[in-house]
């Protein structure tokens, strides 16, 4: 018989490549959707277009992390092997506008589902995808080697606080009642479905939607890229590699926390110039803080700007890798080929999307 798996969040950039991962394993695969006017299937539209898989491999299921009764109702149902909890308002941002629904969303959703699982399917095993924004990255505070498993956190967002509560009540139904519930606490991941709202996807796709603006040379015709902090560092992995992570934690004799990461840091600024460099054209930088700038032939094409700053800045996020290193991870994307990856996507596939429309029109 195969295992049922359950993923919160599949219409996400994980659970999207966490429901292609379980199914090349032979999973049967339940996904879990919020109901919306809109279509938000994106990123599995070519699993449900399949007819060998929808239906008889991938199951979609409306459901919503802050109703409690809809969530039992479905596990109840489903009975899975495993469960990934996903889902998640995860813009840390935005956390500072809508603080209470991602209190909802992120940490007592997490409580209705673990709670869920222990009335219904106890002997589930449970992954809560954990997040680096608990640790806060003050740079004072920064391990010599990157945070690891044992670190003190120091959330610094209503995101990251929400995500703590998390992480906590996981240890603690681990704990309390013996259930299988782990945590991989997962530092930045890219690529190229990832949200529009974040900043890799941001400077990715001004680049696909500006490409053939900048090789005319029609700056007159370009609004520059505007971002915040440059001086932000990150420790940027890609997604493909992250949701083996989550599935292998899961496949552990015990249930234990992970934190996932490469073990090396990059700015803004750099992931910027590595997005220029990789449309042959090299950017040189002016100015310092609100006033720096980036310039291309001449013409300013990257302006910082204060509206993108957060109201509590997070300086620096390095994770420390060596524990799920030994129980057989390992990342096989590096820096370059993340940007490769969002850079062909954006440039070739999203340029393409927007030629095709500008015909129509």
């Amino acid at each position: 018989m195969n295992k049922k798996a359950i993923i919160t969040g599949i219409t996400g950039q994980d659970g999207s490549y966490l429901a292609e991962f379980l199914l090349d394993k032979g999973y049967e695969v339940h996904g879990i959707m919020r109901r919306s006017s809109v279509f938000t299937t994106e990123r599995i539209e070519h699993l449900m277009s399949n007819d060998k898989i929808y239906g008889k491999k991938l199951f979609i299921h409306h459901g919503d992390m802050t109703d409690s009764s809809n969530l039992t109702a479905l596990i109840s149902k489903i009975n899975p092997k495993e469960i990934y909890n996903l889902a998640a308002q995860s813009h840390v941002k935005v956390s500072f506008e809508v603080p209470e629904y991602t209190a909802e969303v992120d940490a007592l959703g997490c409580l209705r589902l673990l709670d869920a699982m222990y009335q219904n399917c106890p002997d589930s095993k449970f992954y809560q995808a954990s997040t680096s924004e608990m640790f806060g990255g003050r740079r004072s505070e920064m391990p010599k080697n990157g945070y690891n498993e044992n670190n003190d956190f120091h959330p610094r967002s209503p995101y990251g606080a929400a995500k703590l509560y998390a992480y906590w009540i996981t240890k603690n139904y681990r704990e309390a009642y013996d259930s299988f519930a782990c945590n991989g606490i997962l530092f930045n991941h890219e690529s190229s479905r990832r949200g529009e709202t974040f900043v890799t996807k941001k400077i990715t796709r001004w680049c696909g939607e500006n490409l053939s603006l900048l090789r005319e040379r029609k700056f007159q015709l370009i609004e520059p890229l505007r971002l915040g902090n440059m001086d932000a560092y990150r420790d940027w992995g890609h997604a493909r590699d992250y949701v083996k992570s989550q599935w292998l934690i899961l496949q552990q004799d015990e249930p234990d926390d992970y934190v996932v990461a490469t073990g090396e840091t990059h700015t803004v600024r750099e992931f910027v110039k590595k997005c220029f460099d990789w449309m042959g054209m090299p950017l040189e930088w002016s100015g310092t803080g609100i006033d720096e700038v980036g310039v291309h032939a001449g013409n300013i094409v990257v302006k910082v700007d204060k509206k993108y700053f957060r109201p509590s800045e997070v300086d620096v996020l390095l994770g420390n890798p060596s524990k799920i290193k030994k129980i057989g991870w390992k990342p096989e994307f590096d820096f370059d080929m993340i940007i490769d990856d969002m850079m062909k996507h954006d440039c070739y596939g999203l340029g393409q999307r927007l030629k095709n429309k500008a015909k129509v029109k």
